[in-house]
């Protein structure tokens, strides 16, 4: 296996409504990726049904995620991580318009 470096924070950048997508690290059954949203919202009616376990880290910004079988959304701010089990339907409520918000994303099975 090769060694491979970076810098979470490093070429931070997206659009107003964007969400930028890196993989850092994968192999079966494995995936890691830094997420960039800036003012990114799930479409209306729309809902994540993952096949797959997600942890999830907000390492610099906001935002708001919502569990369809959970009636307040859930704030997140730097330093807040979440583990969503696989086929739990979430959304994107949320997230900074004003700034990157940086997530690292951990997807198992």
């Amino acid at each position: 296996m090769t060694v491979r470096a970076g810098n979470l924070f490093a070429d931070v950048s997206a659009s107003a409504g964007e969400e930028v997508f890196s993989e850092i690290f994968a192999q079966p059954g494995l995936k890691i990726e830094r997420i960039i949203s800036q003012g990114k919202t799930s479409p209306s009616g729309f809902w994540y049904d993952q096949a797959w376990n997600e942890w999830v880290i907000v390492l610099k910004g906001s935002a708001t995620l919502q569990f369809a079988d959970e009636p307040a959304t859930r704030a997140l701010v730097e330093g807040d991580y979440v583990f969503i089990p696989a086929r739990k339907r979430h959304r994107v409520e949320w997230t900074d318009p004003q700034q990157p918000t940086i997530w690292l994303a951990v997807h198992f099975e």
